[in-house]
């Protein structure tokens, strides 16, 4: 939901030479952890991925809803550069912003904008279904949130699996960041997801429609609804997602 970034796209690439993608996600959050009762329980995620002959560029937005309409947006775009020949490592930038808000409160947003530089290695299998990559990065937080700027980073590894002839899918990443203000400095995150590919069912061509689940793991990430990020949550959703 939050990202699936360049390795788990590449499968996609393969055949395409680029990829979008429309998510709808409902999330038991609410439901699992009486503090979170003021999380939105909708999210749609658009996502883009689009190589040429110098990189990639990659691109998603989340936007969360209550009932009464949307409560919040949360964008990345990250561009990557070749540095080899065979494409395995890579210069990374990359841009992290958005704005949100728990129901009911004067809690604002969690998404100080940050600007990240660094590297990147790439692989993936011959067939592309199995893809892999790792990104260390320099952050710098931008002054806003009631915060000043300062310096940081992050390590994400991003993976992709699709097997049973292209039926299923099996995809994430996680991301560790150090943030200064949060109880033992760092902030975890990972989204596994797990899709059925319906186009791979006799009769379903041209359907690109797939069903699954998306679980997101976090320590100091998820605000609750007095406004504290110092937690473990396990939260999955039921999801669908349509490929063009």
């Amino acid at each position: 939901m939050r990202k699936i970034t360049f390795c788990s796209l590449m499968l996609t690439l393969a055949m395409t030479a680029q990829a979008q993608n429309v998510q709808l996600h409902y999330d038991f959050g609410h439901t699992f952890y009486n503090n979170l009762s003021a999380r939105p329980n909708v999210t749609t995620t658009f996502e883009m991925f689009k190589p040429d002959k110098w990189g990639s560029t990659f691109t998603f937005t989340d936007i969360d809803y209550f009932q009464d309409g949307a409560a919040g947006v949360y964008w990345e775009i990250a561009r990557e550069f070749h540095l080899t020949k065979n494409k395995r490592w890579a210069a990374h930038i990359e841009y992290n912003g958005g704005a949100t808000s728990i129901e009911h409160t004067a809690i604002a947003s969690r998404f100080q904008h940050a600007v990240l530089l660094g590297g990147a290695w790439n692989w993936a299998s011959k067939d592309f279904s199995k893809t892999f990559s790792l990104q260390a990065m320099y952050k710098y937080y931008f002054k806003g949130m009631g915060r000043g700027g300062f310096n940081g980073y992050q390590l994400t590894a991003v993976w992709g699996n699709t097997f049973a002839g292209g039926l299923c899918t099996f995809s994430g990443f996680i991301d560790v960041w150090y943030d200064k203000d949060v109880r033992g400095k760092l902030i975890t995150i990972s989204e596994p997801q797990f899709w059925f590919n319906l186009n791979k069912l006799k009769g379903m061509d041209g359907v690109n429609l797939s069903l699954g689940t998306e679980v997101e793991i976090s320590n100091n990430f998820v605000f609750d609804k007095e406004g504290r990020n110092d937690k473990f949550y396990a939260i999955p959703t039921i999801a669908a997602k349509w490929t063009f």
